[in-house]
């Protein structure tokens, strides 16, 4: 059994604590929150005895891992200090605001024999292989578009005068860390590195992006990338071929996909699968890699050096967009 503990109490923590429930070799065994209150309150959801104010006792804690979901600006120095003290590390997306960052952590992770993975949905469902294997009935693929423009639950408190930490560029935040990366993930998963990237961004008075959108350039296609925090998208992603196309409902989770062929034959790839089962996957993932490091190194090692090519991706885009921290 692997014991873990959790730093953060917002809602994605629950659902990765709800989702990790199905992997069976997961169990939570101490919680870190900033107040006392906070924290007992959020571990007694969920029958835990055992809660952290200071973070080095945290660390000092009987555990074997821990999967972190505060700010992203906290999440380097936080996985770094967890590694330091022999933890597994599952971070929330992304992983680390720098790929200088990452590829150091990444680097401490190998020295001391432990794993160092982003949380990332879309990379542990079982639907990204079915989505791969449709990929390739399609024919010849020139142009896709991934788009993941959700309405912030936080904008109203924006526009009211507030500044949630997710529109503070204090945090690290904002539109393309939050959204973006989950259209730039599967254009590096079936793409590849691109030779060229042109990207343009909307910037807030907070100096936050708000949306934004990236042209990733390859000698053979185009795929464009959409992503906004201020309005819905009701559209599905794309990927076009000569023979057909696939639709995409969600681009993050690899919902609802269907690929239409040119002679109006329509093939279901997978169908809606529940928010708590994909964050299971990534916890899964997550044990497996830590109780049979040997049996899943090829995939580990494939996982970590998407997600630093991910991190160089954002970083190209930042800068083009004028989008600083």
């Amino acid at each position: 059994m692997i014991k873990y503990g959790v730093i953060g109490t917002g809602w994605i923590t629950r659902e990765f604590i709800e989702g990790s429930k199905a992997v069976g070799g997961l169990e939570l065994s101490a919680v870190y929150s900033r107040t006392l209150e906070k924290g007992m309150e959020f571990a007694q959801q969920f029958g835990c005895n055992h809660v952290y104010t200071d973070l080095n006792d945290f660390a000092k804690s009987p555990i074997d891992a821990v999967y972190i979901a505060s700010p992203n600006s906290f999440h380097y120095e936080q996985s770094k200090f967890m590694l330091l003290n022999g933890k597994h590390v599952i971070c929330e997306k992304p992983i680390t605001v720098t790929p200088e960052e990452l590829s150091e952590l990444q680097g401490i992770a190998k020295q001391k024999g432990l794993v160092y993975m982003e949380a990332i949905m879309y990379l542990y469902s079982p639907a990204r292989a079915r989505l791969i294997e449709a990929i390739k009935k399609i024919g010849n693929i020139t142009s896709a578009h991934f788009d993941f423009s959700q309405l912030s639950s936080k904008y109203q408190e924006y526009k009211n005068g507030e500044l949630p930490n997710i529109f503070n560029p204090k945090f690290a935040t904002g539109c393309l860390m939050d959204l973006g990366i989950y259209c730039v993930y599967p254009t590096l998963d079936f793409f590849g590195m691109p030779e060229r990237i042109i990207s343009c961004a909307g910037l807030m008075k907070s100096k936050a992006d708000g949306f934004g959108s990236s042209i990733i350039v390859y000698p053979d296609k185009q795929i464009t990338l959409t992503y906004s925090k201020l309005g819905q998208s009701q559209s599905p992603s794309q990927i076009l071929g000569d023979k057909g196309t696939i639709k995409i409902g969600s681009i993050s989770q690899l919902n609802d996909i269907k690929t239409i062929y040119n002679d109006g034959s329509v093939e279901t790839v997978t169908e809606r699968i529940p928010k708590v089962e994909t964050m299971s996957f990534e916890a899964q993932g997550f044990y497996l890699y830590i109780t049979q490091q040997e049996k899943y190194s090829e995939i580990y090692d494939y996982a970590s050096d998407l997600a630093l090519n991910v991190n160089k991706t954002l970083k190209i885009i930042r800068k083009q967009c004028s989008i600083r921290f």
